[in-house]
């Protein structure tokens, strides 16, 4: 696209979110109901029970998208003023995909804790928590003490969304390439917030044994340059031991699953791959290798990010349906359980009779994704014991 067109529209729009009135002000009568003196029984009945705030007010479908503008897109540390346009966007996706309504909402600090603490004390106007495009490894560190401190879902959607669709990725793709769950050598490029999430779902849902690399090559137990999360995921992946490049890492490997950077992968590397290698290659704009040259060096199933090419691996097949099942049934929060369930229902709206190498997820405006991953989510919640309703 143009950077003229795009930066047109944005300032004809003039924000792309805008708050409606749910509620008709024609008469006194509507004013003294809506607002003074109606209003006070609401919030005397909330004062008693506040879980009535779900019944009397919109937090039952309201969503805080929250960032501090350190990781956004592929812009980086660009701030919480400039990140705006994307948290609108995601916003508006939100409500278009999900019926959900989202806020949007740009923390200017880098303090972690400071973070947590604003988030904290705004969470009780909001029914979820989606924190975006927050670098790591600060986020694991937000995320996990906003769960402890928060009674609502707290979701970071770089992390977990990205990793709920490639395992549903990988689900349909080992069926196109007749390959079992489990039995599979997983390469992971990329250790920061998408990468480590995206491994621990994998091994959660035993799909396969996972390398995980990063710009040094293969990430393993007491390396120096490892970070915190790193050197605990090295405890769980690679349990060979083993060391060298990524070049190396994907000798024999089955699945290549790339959140690095472009062109981190060359046709050669993916001729040392296994027959019927999977390639889900997303960095964006410009992926770890396109997919002609993966095919080329003898890939059988290519995905990217991108929605120019088949097999998109897009988080808003995740995100709108988690909330909404969350949010369906009053979820405490979402469990790793959750995101499984997710993932399998992602899967499952592809039938056996449309799989394919160029179709194994369904498409962005598949308008069947969202309410199949809400029951799923929802379902898994009741069986967990933790919805509220």
């Amino acid at each position: 696209m143009e950077k003229s067109k795009a930066l047109k529209a944005h300032a004809d729009w003039h924000g792309k979110i805008e708050v409606v009135s749910r509620v008709k002000l024609e008469t006194m009568q509507d004013l003294s109901v809506a607002y003074t003196p109606g209003v006070a029984e609401p919030c005397l009945e909330i004062q008693k029970d506040e879980s009535l705030s779900y019944t009397y007010t919109r937090r039952s479908n309201l969503v805080a998208v929250i960032t501090d503008g350190t990781a956004v897109l592929g812009l980086g540390d660009i701030g919480p003023a400039a990140g705006m346009p994307v948290m609108e966007g995601k916003c508006v996706l939100f409500k278009e995909f999900a019926g959900i309504d989202a806020f949007p909402i740009c923390i200017d600090s880098k303090d972690p804790d400071e973070i947590v603490r604003t988030v904290k004390l705004i969470s009780k106007s909001f029914g979820g928590i989606n924190l975006e495009d927050i670098s790591a490894p600060r986020c694991f560190y937000i995320e996990q003490a906003l769960k402890e401190c928060c009674d609502i879902p707290v979701f970071h959607d770089d992390q977990h969304g990205t990793a709920i669709v490639v395992a549903a990725a990988l689900i349909n793709a080992l069926k196109v390439v007749g390959k079992p769950e489990g039995q599979v050598k997983i390469v992971i490029n990329g250790a920061g917030s998408a990468g480590i999430s995206i491994a621990k779902l994998l091994l959660q849902m035993k799909l396969g044994k996972v390398t995980l690399c990063d710009r040094q090559g293969i990430i393993h137990k007491s390396d120096p340059a490892n970070n915190p999360a790193q050197e605990d995921m090295a405890k769980v992946t690679n349990l060979e031991g083993a060391t060298g490049t990524l070049a190396d890492a994907m000798k024999g490997a089955d699945i290549f699953v790339g959140v690095s950077a472009p062109g981190q992968v060359t046709r050669q590397m993916v001729s040392t791959m296994a027959p019927g290698a999977i390639l889900l290659a997303m960095a964006n704009p410009t992926p770890e290798i396109f997919p002609d040259e993966a095919k080329a060096g003898g890939a059988a199933v290519v995905g990217t990010g991108r929605s120019d090419y088949p097999n998109q691996v897009n988080n808003i097949l995740a995100f709108p349906g988690i909330f909404k099942g969350a949010l369906a049934v009053r979820a405490a929060k979402i469990t790793d359980s959750m995101k499984e369930a997710a993932a399998r229902g992602i899967a499952s709206c592809v039938g056996e009779n449309e799989l394919s190498a160029d179709h194994i997820l369904p498409t962005a405006f598949d308008k069947r994704v969202a309410d199949t991953v809400a029951k799923a989510v929802s379902d898994e919640a009741v069986r967990l014991g933790i919805a509220r309703i």
